[in-house]
């Protein structure tokens, strides 16, 4: 039949490939800010489960996280003041937390599209 060619890749029809390539990098990177947003959200979540639970203002790997922790939310210590310490980490960590899951997961999804 003349309207029936056999497929040949060589004369093209791999457009589907391409974008898929080319979103291929897009998925990364998203990948890559949905990650680095969880771990940020997720350090933050360990300190104030340390700090609630008590724990041990000594240990090195509590030093570390709480360093870590004042570090990506410096720009949110002291917004709220509570007299009752337990609540105002829960705030003044849980807020910046929320707030790079958020913006993060926002940002990859945006990507993801592109």
């Amino acid at each position: 039949m003349p309207g029936n060619q056999p497929y040949d890749p060589a004369q093209g029809g791999n457009h589907h490939y391409a974008r898929n390539r080319d979103g291929f990098g897009a998925s990364r990177a998203a990948l890559a800010i949905h990650t680095v947003a969880d771990i940020a959200a997720a350090f933050l979540g360990l300190w104030i489960l340390l700090y609630l639970l008590e724990a041990n203002q000594a240990n090195v790997f509590v030093q570390f996280v709480e360093g870590g922790a004042d570090w990506l939310a410096w720009w949110s210590q002291d917004i709220f003041t509570m007299d009752t310490d337990g609540v105002r980490v829960l705030l003044n960590y849980g807020l910046p937390a929320v707030i790079y899951l958020l913006v993060g997961h926002g940002i990859a999804a945006r990507v993801r599209r592109l």
